[in-house]
């Protein structure tokens, strides 16, 4: 069973050592990322939207570590916008994409096959087009052939995992600006400080036992994970975190969204990662045969002479904060962490404070990017580099 060992995560020599192209220092720029951004897509042209008609219909053309943009947008517009939104990683184009549209691609190299094919065709049926990516890059290109609106990212930029927020400021911007979102000016600023002051708590300098990442990955790395969203904002934030568990730190894990997680997750309690096969945390089993069922464990059980005894089952929850929480939402997520207790689950809430949905979902996914960094480091892995997908990419696929 894996262990996250606290003194190497602890040990800023150590650290620095592993993360070999400064995975956490990049994350602790997000706040900054969303003030450069901002200014970035100010400098592009972007209060010109403000001129033009209001689309018909927007498509986010992203994949791999950028496809969160399209679920950011998507999630925030469902509340906001008077037209719908989607997402697409690949082609073809819709065929319903025409003149009255918006496509938004999104590449950090500019080259990523799918939102490029995607803007190209955009352009050529005369779509309104939006592109974030390289600054010297063909996806620029195409926005310039069809006179769109290309958002450079900062040189130097490397990794879409890490630069989250200079790709998703420049969409949010653009979308405000066109009536999508609502996201004034001062929630920029506010999310900018939030992220800021999540960067400060999570800081490599800080120990363990008051890190609130590093709590959580000590928390989830002995388990199998799942992690679940306490409705549809923190349910995006949740598929962040389990991409981050599987390409930063090799941890397989599943999610979802409450309402509709809720009869899936509640019903692996009762298999066998649970306490006694989900019998409760009083049972036990002195061998298959015995009463509290297979899935049960023998507290006696020799860990050299028997079977060794398989993780148990985590739960990370993340929820929003605010009085403005339907007591629904609050409920169930309630009732099912209950659940999770009474059948020896390992539990690890996160909340968001109250704020814009944005600033909320910000201040989440920030912590789950550093508990993802963290649990790769206390395993003695380097958060940057993965040979596994460096493999993928060299036979072509992004």
């Amino acid at each position: 069973m894996p262990q996250l060992d606290e003194a190497l995560v602890d040990d800023l020599d150590e650290v620095q050592r592993l993360d070999s192209r400064g995975h956490l220092r990049a994350l602790a720029t997000a706040g900054a990322q969303v003030r450069e951004a901002a200014h970035l897509a100010v400098e592009a042209g972007v209060d010109r939207l403000g001129r033009e008609e209001r689309p018909r219909a927007v498509l986010v053309a992203a994949l791999g570590g950028s496809a969160v943009v399209g679920e950011v947008l998507t999630v925030l517009a469902e509340a906001h916008s008077p037209v719908p939104v989607s997402q697409r990683a690949a082609g073809p184009l819709p065929a319903w994409v025409g003149p009255l549209d918006l496509v938004v691609a999104v590449s950090l190299s500019g080259r990523a096959p799918g939102p490029l094919g995607l803007a190209a065709e955009a352009g050529r049926r005369g779509a309104q087009l939006v592109t974030v990516g390289a600054a010297e890059s063909p996806l620029a290109d195409v926005t310039a052939r069809a006179r769109g609106l290309h958002v450079p990212v900062p040189r130097g930029v490397v990794s879409s995992r890490t630069s989250l927020w200079s790709l998703l400021t420049p969409v949010l911007v653009a979308s405000a600006t066109l009536g999508v979102v609502d996201l004034p000016t001062p929630v920029l600023d506010e999310l900018a400080d939030r992220l800021d002051a999540q960067a400060e708590a999570c800081r490599p300098s800080s120990e363990c036992f008051v890190n609130p990442a590093k709590i959580a990955a000590q928390t989830l790395v002995e388990t199998v994970p799942v992690v679940l969203g306490d409705g549809p904002l923190m349910g995006v934030a949740a598929h962040r975190a389990v991409a981050g568990l599987a390409r930063t730190a090799r941890i397989p894990a599943m999610y979802g969204s409450l309402p509709d997680a809720a009869s899936q997750v509640v019903a692996t309690f009762g298999g066998p990662y649970t306490a006694a096969g989900g019998q409760g945390v009083g049972a036990r089993s002195g061998g298959r045969g015995a009463p509290g069922g297979a899935g049960g464990r023998d507290i006696f059980a020799d860990p050299f002479l028997d079977a060794p005894e398989e993780p148990p089952l985590g739960l990370l929850m993340l929820r929003e904060g605010g009085r403005d929480i339907p007591p629904a939402q609050s409920s169930l997520a309630d009732l099912v962490l209950q659940e999770a207790h009474d059948v020896g689950v390992r539990v690890h809430e996160v909340s968001s404070e109250a704020g814009h949905p944005a600033v909320r979902l910000a201040e989440v996914m920030a912590l789950t990017d550093f508990l993802s960094t963290y649990a790769a480091l206390g395993l003695g892995l380097d958060p940057s580099t993965n040979p596994h997908v460096a493999n993928l990419r060299a036979a072509g696929h992004p």
